[in-house]
């Protein structure tokens, strides 16, 4: 089945995907959970689960290159131990995205609103996710074997559905690695980056890709991206902390009201 000779996209929808797109693309750059608010919204387009879930990671993968790129741009991207963290992540996003891909599109839809619906409630009663003290010195994914299991459950579930997984990366970097919530963001960006191209492979594989509203719904999410950038770079860590809370409990929202 070709989706792109199925799926057009009107002007209203292409309105609706841009302006949706930039404030998942904030959302996204500051904590996570985006993909609860532009996953329905290309269902709302006639999109079924696996086409959505498919064409939603077009979006992911560009703001969150454009993203990273600012945040490397001011110094933010600790380079160091990227290739460490990215290998679990990868890891764990390739079983999670065959998953995806292969499973049935009726079994599919329940699975993917019971996967968010069960994200936003772990994030909802465990926000507590806040950056180490001033000066705490960051450790690598070496030292670390628990944040090394956090990162391959994030990339199973980052292939499989991708909304809320920047809670769990926040968890894995700023709680198991101890970088501080700027930084944290700025590697957050780059696995999540990682790990989309990874899944997109896999569904582009499968032709569950819809270039056309994926595209369109990029230009809004890079449009975010930027913006939470600059509000990253210029808001205080105890704002931040704030915002991590709110979305939270917006995301949560946004998963349990999902049509």
């Amino acid at each position: 089945m070709d989706v792109n000779a199925i799926y057009s996209v009107s002007p209203w929808f292409a309105v609706l995907l841009i302006a949706v797109g930039i404030v998942a693309g904030v959302i996204n750059t500051l904590a996570g959970g985006g993909s609860n608010l532009t996953l329905p919204a290309l269902m709302l387009m006639g999109l079924p689960a696996d086409v959505a879930n498919a064409t939603n990671r077009v979006g992911v993968l560009m703001q969150s290159v454009a993203a990273a790129k600012d945040f490397d741009k001011h110094g933010q991207l600790a380079r160091h131990d990227l290739l460490g963290i990215l290998k679990p992540t990868l890891l764990g996003s390739l079983v999670g995205a065959v998953i995806a891909a292969f499973a049935p599109s009726d079994w599919l839809k329940p699975a993917l609103l019971i996967a968010m619906v069960s994200m936003a409630l772990i994030i909802l009663i465990r926000p507590n996710i806040v950056a180490p003290p001033l000066g705490t010195k960051a450790l690598s994914v070496s030292e670390s074997p628990k944040a090394w299991g956090m990162l391959f459950v994030a990339g199973i579930y980052g292939g499989f559905v991708q909304a809320g997984v920047g809670f769990i990366l926040i968890a894995a970097l700023a709680g198991g690695l101890r970088y501080d919530l700027v930084k944290t963001n700025a590697i957050k960006l780059v696995c999540a980056a990682a790990l989309t191209l990874t899944a997109l492979a896999v569904f582009v594989w499968q032709g569950l890709v819809a270039w056309l509203p994926g595209l369109i719904l990029a230009v809004g999410t890079v449009i975010g991206a930027k913006i939470g950038v600059r509000v990253a770079l210029n808001i205080s860590p105890q704002g931040l902390k704030w915002f991590l809370f709110i979305m939270t409990v917006a995301a949560s929202a946004a998963a349990l009201f999902k049509t």
